[in-house]
């Protein structure tokens, strides 16, 4: 046996016990299950209010979805200069708005004056709102008119910004004075603003996973280390493929699931993917089309 080859076995033996080693101490951690995640059924999360429907984050998609009957909202948040909470995804309001400038230099007053919905192009490839006033409206108001609904909130604005810095405490502020900890979901592309939350919360409102997050459980995953993850956040919401990663697996969502951490997807509009997605194990689904969605259940059933 030459000198390369006995090496070779050695590293191999190392790292085999090293895997029994870990293997043997190391005990899943499932997460404790919250309220907000206890359904009986998959669930349809319509993105944006509807975004294929009607303007996005405007209250006549969120109005749309609610009659296809959705069992909530995926909601961008951020923070505009008078510190008011608005439903608005982009930095800036020049893809929605026939008008210029960021969030954070506009106040609450001055959005309302916008059309959020002027460049909005139907699925027919009309624009029906160029001419009509579609304002944005708050997160409070959302959850006023909607306090049977799920929300799965995300935090858009970064925590290096004095916006993103204020974010956290002030949704949680929000959150615990109109008391609906049981309807909430708040998650961000920033892992950090959802740590930050939870520092107010102290985990009493279910966490989504962080875009590092994701990437953390899918190394564990692929890895022969997957024993050693233990989760941090209570739900995933994740596309069917981003980058190098396909999280179009069933093998994936029972890894999460074996820890009491449920799947949503992102971003799906048709009905075949969708009713795939619910028999490999998915919570449920985001879309943009909660119209065809409303079929999802009878399409299950039949």
């Amino acid at each position: 046996m030459g000198k390369k080859t006995k090496v070779a076995l050695a590293i191999a033996a190392a790292s085999a016990a090293a895997w029994a080693g870990s293997k043997a101490i190391s005990k899943p951690q499932k997460r404790e299950s919250k309220e907000a995640l206890q359904f009986e059924r998959p669930i349809i999360i319509a993105q944006y209010g509807g975004s294929a429907l009607a303007p996005e984050h405007s209250s006549l998609a969120f109005e749309q979805a609610s009659n296809h009957g959705v069992d909530g909202f995926a909601v961008s948040v951020r923070l505009t200069k008078d510190e008011e909470i608005i439903a608005f995804h982009d930095a800036t309001v020049d893809r929605t708005a026939n008008g210029a400038g960021y969030i954070k230099d506009l106040t609450l007053e001055e959005l309302k004056q916008l059309n959020i919905g002027y460049h909005f192009e139907a699925i027919d490839g009309t624009r029906p709102y160029e001419d009509e006033a579609v304002a944005v409206v708050t997160l409070r108001e959302l959850f006023e008119i909607y306090p049977n609904k799920l929300f799965i909130v995300s935090i858009q604005d970064s925590p290096d910004t004095y916006e993103g810095s204020l974010m956290p405490s002030k949704l949680w502020r929000l959150i615990e004075e109109l008391d609906i900890q049981y309807q909430i979901i708040v998650t961000s592309p920033y892992s950090e603003q959802i740590d930050r939350f939870n520092l107010y919360a102290q985990n009493r409102i279910a966490l989504g996973a962080g875009e590092s997050d994701v990437k953390k459980a899918m190394t564990a995953f692929t890895s022969q280390f997957g024993h050693l993850y233990h989760p941090k956040v209570d739900l995933f919401v994740v596309p069917l493929k981003a980058g190098v990663f396909n999280y179009d697996s069933t093998r994936f969502v029972k890894f999460l699931a074996d820890l009491n951490v449920p799947t949503l997807y992102s971003d799906i509009d048709d009905l075949m993917t969708m009713n795939r997605l619910i028999r490999q194990g998915a919570m449920g689904i985001i879309t943009n089309r909660p119209d065809i969605a409303a079929l999802i259940n009878e399409t299950i059933e039949a």
